[in-house]
């Protein structure tokens, strides 16, 4: 695509458990050099504000953060991104915000999609769920990081936000433009059940792309690639 005709967007990016908006940054900062809005959200507790840290933090804490990061800049016609756990976060913030209509497309990156009552915790496969309590500190709410998560700045992460259920009015069944991004060479991956049910429902976009869970280490151009793809599609659909 010629420097002519391409197309301008805003993209919102949610990271996972234990990261914060640094794992993001890399893809907004190429976004942004491109011409495009793109910013990380930081979540509360996790990555950059692990200070605020506390037994309060919740799922709702973090659909707060992503609302709030989208109302308070004015953004309109907001490609929101996810990986991982993010996804809890932003089908949260999506259902909030859908009458508004400020989130014109969703995109999953191997990540959940839930339904309301759903929780990560009701979600993973017990091996999962036996990481997230083995790994409660002494505070007895915050989740260390995993052994395998090596990367320096990851830090713990509050307990609630895999704990809590969603609650969920379906108001972003209205956002036309909704994708999802399986990993198909994630070993042990709990997202085949998502990959599967929504393979099956019309209103969805599935993609499979031949690498692991680490997206922005393990496919970074593939991902934004993507991404520029579902910004076309929202742009001229």
């Amino acid at each position: 695509m010629s420097e002519g005709e391409m197309v301008m967007a805003t993209f919102v990016l949610v990271p996972g458990a234990f990261h914060g908006a640094w794992w993001f940054e890399p893809l907004a900062r190429r976004l942004v050099a491109e011409g495009h809005d793109a910013r990380a959200a930081e979540l509360t507790g996790v990555g950059e504000r692990v200070h605020l840290s506390s037994g309060t933090v919740n799922l709702d804490t973090h659909i707060q953060d992503v609302v709030n990061v989208i109302e308070y800049a004015d953004l309109t016609d907001v490609v929101l991104v996810a990986h991982s756990y993010g996804g809890m976060v932003i089908t949260g913030a999506a259902d909030r915000l859908a009458d508004s209509g400020r989130v014109r497309a969703l995109v999953y990156l191997d990540a959940f999609v839930p339904q309301d009552g759903d929780s990560v915790w009701t979600l993973s496969p017990q091996v999962w769920r036996d990481r997230y309590v083995a790994g409660v500190g002494a505070d007895g709410f915050s989740m260390a990081p995993p052994p395998f998560l090596t990367e320096p700045r990851v830090t713990s992460q509050p307990l609630a936000t895999m704990l809590q259920s969603i609650a969920l009015t379906g108001a972003s069944d209205k956002i036309e433009h909704r994708h999802y991004v399986y990993m198909s060479a994630y070993e042990g991956t709990p997202f085949t059940q998502f990959r599967d049910r929504l393979s099956a429902e019309p209103s969805w976009t599935v993609h499979s792309l031949p690498f692991g869970h680490n997206v922005m280490s393990q496919c970074p151009d593939e991902i934004h690639a993507l991404l520029l793809d579902v910004a076309i599609r929202v742009t001229t659909g």
